[in-house]
C-alpha cells in the first residue's frame, strides 16, 4: 500500500466513467475503476467477470 498513488476523482475523471458506464453496461463503480486505469495507461487485474474481455483488463477466474 505504500507504494501506491491516490488518485482524485475530478470532473474529467468522473465524465470518463459515466460514458463508460452507458458504453459498456458497467455499474458505476466499476467504471470508475477502469476510467482511472485507463486515464494512467495502467492494467486492471481483476476477478470480477463485469471487467472479462475488455481491453487494457487482466481477468482472472476466481478459483472455487
Amino acid at each position: 500500500m505504500e507504494q501506491g498513488v491516490v488518485i482524485d476523482l475530478d470532473s474529467s475523471l468522473s465524465l470518463a466513467a459515466a460514458k463508460l458506464s452507458l458504453d459498456l453496461r458497467l455499474p458505476m463503480a466499476d467504471s470508475i475503476i477502469l476510467a482511472t486505469a485507463r486515464a494512467h495507461d495502467a492494467t486492471l487485474w481483476t476477478m470480477d467477470s463485469d471487467f472479462e474481455g475488455m481491453g487494457g483488463v487482466r481477468f482472472q477466474p476466481a478459483r472455487g
